[in-house]
């Protein structure tokens, strides 16, 4: 596979199939992924990956914490306060974009959060990863780490896997803390699905757009 295949045929998978990743693939996959830039070296990232009974007890403790209510103080603020356009019309447009795929609604809140609880189950994925990362590290490591998972998610389209990042769970910082037995001094980052794609699922047909090369990016002397 070409890079630009890779880069193009990633999506936020939303709906996985049950099969299991073989631990063979996913070690290359993240033992390549090491080689993703990070500034001065530091290799800020911390992963830890989850399938299996480890995966399932995680489903099953999110669920009851879905079902009694629980929330917990997110990590950090996933989006600025506010958010002010174009940013928030981006964030609009494809989640109403994904609701219609699932034929849910506007004012149907209820099926609306039914699915984001889904979130919380991996989409069905069969192995999910957890970054975290030192809290003495400033946003130029953070950009490391995202520049790290990029590459993972990359790698994984090379193997023909599937993946979903998912900061949703800087939401439950402390369930996840205790689950992986994070030490105090790291934060919790992001969360992502890694499986094959359900092809039957209408979310999986979702392609969100990009805002013009011109309205992004500003050209001197090219």
């Amino acid at each position: 596979m070409h890079v630009h295949e890779a880069v193009t045929s990633r999506r936020s998978t939303r709906a996985f199939l049950p099969n299991p990743v073989p631990a063979e693939t996913i070690r290359r996959v993240l033992s390549l992924a090491a080689r993703a830039p990070s500034g001065g070296n530091l290799q800020p990232w911390h992963i830890d990956v989850l399938a299996g009974e480890p995966l399932d007890a995680l489903k099953a403790l999110m669920q009851q914490r879905l079902e009694a209510g629980v929330q917990e103080t997110p990590a950090y603020d996933i989006y600025p306060p506010a958010l002010p356009s174009p940013w928030r019309d981006r964030r609009f447009q494809v989640a109403e974009a994904m609701y219609a795929r699932l034929g849910i609604p506007r004012d149907d809140k209820a099926a609306r959060r039914r699915w984001l609880a889904n979130n919380y189950a991996f989409f069905g994925a069969p192995m999910a990863l957890f970054c975290s990362v030192d809290r003495r590290m400033g946003p130029p490591q953070w950009s490391d780490c995202g520049m790290y998972l990029q590459t993972v998610m990359l790698l994984l389209r090379e193997e023909g896997l599937d993946s979903c990042p998912q900061e949703c769970w800087a939401r439950y910082p402390e369930t996840i803390g205790r689950t992986l037995q994070l030490p105090p001094e790291r934060i919790l980052f992001t969360g992502m699905s890694i499986g094959w794609a359900d092809p039957a699922h209408p979310v999986n047909a979702l392609e969100t757009d990009r805002a013009p090369l011109d309205e992004t990016v500003c050209f001197r002397g090219v």
